[in-house]
C-alpha cells in the first residue's frame, strides 16, 4: 500500500510509540486519525505534527468501551470518507506478582481489578477497534491494513501476568484476522517491541536504564522511530500478512 493520501487511525496516537508512528506516517503523506482518551495530549500531538503538513484529526475515545469505539470509527469515516489503516497501539500496564509470599504465607494477590483493567484496554480494546475498522473497510470496499502492537512480553514476563496475556492475545488476533480478512483485501500484522526509549522509559533511573541496556545483545534500547519504520514496512509491503515481528535488538525474554 502506498500510504500517501491514505487514512490511518492510530490508537494511543498522542504520545510515545503512537506519536512516533504518527510522525513517520504523516511524513509519508498519510491522513491521520489520532485516537486517545486524553484530549489535552491529543491537542499537543496535533500541534507537534503540524510541521509535516499532513491532515490530522483527533478523536477522544475509550477503546475499552464498545459504544465509544463505534462512535469514533463512525466519526472517522464521516470526517475522511474512508478508512485504510489502523494501528492498535493503545495499552496500559498494572504490573505485580500474581502472588506475593512471605514465610510460606500468601500476603498479597494480583487483584481482579489489576487483571481486568489491563484486559479491558489491551485486549478488548484491540478487538473492538480491529472489528470496527475492518467493518468499515469492508463496507466501503477499501483495501486496508491493521497492525496490533504486541510486546516481547507476549512470551511471558515476571510480574506481568495480565500484560503478557494481553500481548500474546493481540499477536494471536493478528494471525487470526489475516486468515479471516484476506478475502476482503485486508492485511494484518503485529509488532512486538523490546525495550524502547519512550519518554516514560527514559524517566527511569540511569542505573536501571544501564542494566536494561546491558541485557540486550545490541547493548542499547530501541528508538521509537525504529518501531515506526517496522509499521511502515508492514503497510507498504503488500505480501506481508499474519506475521508477528519482534523488534527487540536480539533480546528474548
Amino acid at each position: 500500500m502506498d500510504i500517501n493520501g491514505k487514512v490511518v487511525a492510530i490508537t494511543g496516537g498522542a504520545q510515545g510509540l503512537g506519536l512516533a508512528m504518527a510522525r513517520v506516517f504523516a511524513e509519508g503523506g498519510a491522513r491521520l486519525a489520532l485516537i486517545d482518551i486524553n484530549a489535552d495530549v491529543l491537542a499537543s500531538a496535533r500541534d507537534a505534527l503540524q510541521e509535516t503538513g499532513a491532515t490530522i484529526e483527533t478523536f477522544v475515545a475509550n477503546v475499552a468501551d464498545e459504544e465509544s469505539v463505534i462512535q469514533t470509527f463512525d466519526a472517522i469515516v464521516d470526517t475522511f470518507g474512508e478508512l485504510n489503516g489502523l494501528i492498535n497501539n493503545a495499552g496500559i500496564t498494572r504490573d505485580g506478582l500474581m502472588l506475593k509470599v512471605k514465610d510460606g504465607q500468601v500476603v498479597e494477590k494480583m487483584s481482579l481489578a489489576q487483571w481486568q483493567m489491563v484486559i479491558d484496554v489491551n485486549l478488548t480494546g484491540v478487538f473492538l477497534c480491529g472489528r470496527e475498522a475492518a467493518a468499515r473497510m469492508i463496507e466501503s470496499g477499501s483495501e486496508g491494513v491493521i497492525i496490533n502492537i504486541s510486546s516481547i512480553s507476549m512470551a511471558g514476563n515476571f510480574g506481568q501476568t495480565n500484560y503478557s496475556a494481553t500481548k500474546a492475545g493481540v499477536a494471536a488476533m493478528a494471525v487470526t484476522w489475516a486468515k479471516e480478512l484476506a478475502r476482503y483485501g485486508i492485511r494484518t500484522g503485529a509488532i512486538a517491541p523490546g525495550y524502547i526509549a519512550t519518554e516514560m522509559v527514559m524517566g527511569m533511573k540511569p542505573e536501571a536504564l544501564e542494566k536494561m541496556a546491558a541485557g540486550i545483545p545490541l547493548k542499547r534500547l530501541g528508538e521509537p522511530g525504529e518501531i515506526a519504520q517496522m509499521a511502515l514496512a508492514i503497510f507498504t509491503n503488500d505480501y506481508i500478512s499474519g506475521r508477528v515481528f519482534e523488534v527487540d535488538g536480539g533480546l528474548r525474554l
